[in-house]
């Protein structure tokens, strides 16, 4: 859970407004563009293949503006978040979106927050009543959609997307007590060493490179690249050093709900009514934990 200074009075409110729409309909919109991605490129390849592009451009880019470059143990911890959130987190949708809808799978990793939040009492940041109550919620909804359509049908995926969704939300917590590069170099380390461990396991499993694919799936890995990868996380970022936690986060229950627009018109994507209960459950759950970001209880002593 990302702790973040007050609103800046100087920031201009309509670039808050833009920095809020970019994440909330990006974000919201590259679950989609990976199931596109997947009618063209194997699972593995075509992750690495976005990562080490976009890791690339973001390394020249900062280093140009003077941006130090990693130390050696920078570099080895940034492998180490880059695997738990892209290689794991992210890896894990790409895996799952072969046989489970986008808008499902956006939902599942709806629950980084819910995890966030349990995993911050390891360092003893425990959730307050409130937070609780989402966490019971958020979870009772996962129940519900593994009992439902396309995730009942595909246990291992349902499985998998909740692996995914732990393993980014112990990365982001974990992250904080490391020794990373400085503000975006984080992330383009990060970018890097995930997309490597992509295409060394696209290699090792054999999967076929080639870049030439349909007009839509090759068109999906430009969106995911340039979009997903850079304008999105830009503009989180900008949005985590001057906004609120509550509306920085805001993205982990607006993502779900433009991933179910964008999964039922454009993708075709069809749900049973088990499916839009737990969406609910999911998104209500969620919304109780931005809500109450940033105020943790402490741990007892003794």
């Amino acid at each position: 859970m990302t702790t973040v200074s007050p609103i800046r009075t100087a920031v201009p409110p309509l670039l808050v407004v833009a920095a809020l729409v970019s994440v909330y309909l990006v974000w919201g919109s590259t679950y989609l563009a990976i199931r596109f991605a997947l009618e063209g490129y194997p699972p593995l390849f075509f992750p690495g293949v976005r990562f080490v592009c976009a890791g690339t451009i973001l390394y020249g880019l900062l280093r140009l503006r003077g941006y130090a470059a990693p130390t050696p143990r920078q570099w080895f911890n940034a492998l180490c978040v880059g695997v738990l959130l892209l290689n794991i987190g992210n890896g894990g949708v790409v895996w799952a979106e072969r046989s489970v809808g986008s808008a499902l799978a956006a939902t599942a990793i709806a629950t980084v927050p819910l995890w966030a939040t349990l995993f911050a009492g390891i360092w003893g940041a425990w959730p307050l009543r409130q937070q609780w109550i989402g966490l019971v919620l958020g979870f009772a909804g996962i129940v519900t959609l593994n009992f439902g359509g396309d995730f009942a049908a595909d246990p291992l995926s349902a499985g998998l997307l909740v692996l995914s969704a732990a393993a980014w939300a112990f990365g982001s917590v974990w992250s904080r007590r490391l020794d990373l590069p400085r503000g975006l170099m984080s992330s383009a380390a990060q970018m890097l060493t995930a997309g490597v461990v992509f295409l060394i396991g696209s290699r090792v499993t054999g999967e076929p490179w080639h870049l030439a694919s349909s007009p839509r799936a090759m068109g999906a890995l430009l969106y995911l690249t340039l979009f997903g990868s850079l304008l999105a996380f830009s503009a989180y970022m900008f949005l985590v050093q001057n906004v609120s936690p509550a509306l920085a986060t805001s993205y982990a229950y607006a993502n779900p709900v433009v991933a179910v627009l964008l999964g039922f018109t454009l993708g075709h994507e069809s749900f049973v009514a088990s499916e839009l209960a737990a969406i609910v459950m999911v998104l209500t759950g969620v919304v109780l934990i931005v809500l109450y970001n940033g105020k943790p209880k402490p741990l007892k002593e003794g």
